[in-house]
């Protein structure tokens, strides 16, 4: 009977012992994974932190880019302005012929028209280079991602409508290339002549048969609906989407 009771004994002793080992060899695992997850959140932090680090970086950069092509896209349609709203001023001298300009105002007015190349030039050196190298995807922002994707699509429909407005401008300026007009007498009389060193004529050819040709009137209309359609169809929704991309950006942006 005593044997008995000895082997019931240690066999419970057996029984415990594999129970605690169990019970630690459990513990052993619980800790494994619990310092394996610490170690992951600690390496998904820092990862997440150096992301953070370089959208910020990313971001400044971009918020200047876009406070400079702002600054040139006042500028442009501050130009753009003065260019159709001279033609209008020449082509409201077209219906009234009785109060036509001299020769000096309507040398400025056509040169304040029709010199300047109205072209939009945005700065996006840092733009392009995240998208080439697959970084915009490191802009956590979606709508973000979305409105400067959309910037670079608009600049490129912005150009064509450029070039169209260039072509109207161009077939104005051939008509002074034909011997009834002549650009030199714009180039002396708005001081052109004199800044390329170009002597001036003694006898000079009027330019105001041109307030008299259905050709010059039918090209200026042209550029000027061209030219008002330019600002009010793209640089004037190409501004606001600045002023939203720079708002949307200063959010983003740790202060």
């Amino acid at each position: 009977m005593l044997k008995v009771f000895r082997r019931i004994r240690k066999k419970s002793i057996a029984e415990k012992k594999v129970r605690n080992y169990i019970l630690y060899a459990l513990g052993e695992i619980v800790l494994v994974v619990i310092g394996i997850l610490i170690a992951l959140a600690i390496n998904n932090a820092n990862e997440l932190s150096i992301k953070r680090e370089k959208e910020q970086i990313y971001l400044i950069g971009l918020r200047d880019e876009f406070k400079t092509s702002q600054i040139k896209l006042k500028e442009l349609i501050s130009f753009n302005k003065q260019s159709y709203e001279d033609s209008k001023k020449i082509l409201a001298y077209m219906v009234d012929p009785e109060n036509l300009p001299n020769e000096q105002e309507l040398a400025n007015l056509l040169y304040n028209a029709l010199a300047f190349d109205i072209s939009f030039n945005p700065n996006n050196s840092l733009l392009m280079e995240m998208i080439n190298s697959g970084s915009l995807k490191d802009i956590a922002n979606p709508r973000l991602r979305i409105l400067l994707s959309n910037w670079i699509s608009n600049i490129e429909d912005i150009s064509k409508q450029e070039m169209m407005l260039a072509n109207e401008r161009d077939n104005i300026l051939d008509m002074f290339r034909s011997e009834e007009n002549s650009i030199k007498t714009l180039y002396d009389l708005t001081g052109v002549s004199d800044e390329l060193g170009i002597p001036a004529s003694s006898d000079r050819t009027s330019n105001r048969n041109l307030l008299k040709s259905k050709e010059f009137e039918n090209n200026m209309l042209m550029f000027i609906l061209t030219s008002i359609k330019t600002e009010t169809v793209h640089y004037n929704p190409l501004m606001q989407s600045i002023v939203e991309i720079l708002k949307t950006i200063d959010n983003e942006i740790n202060q």
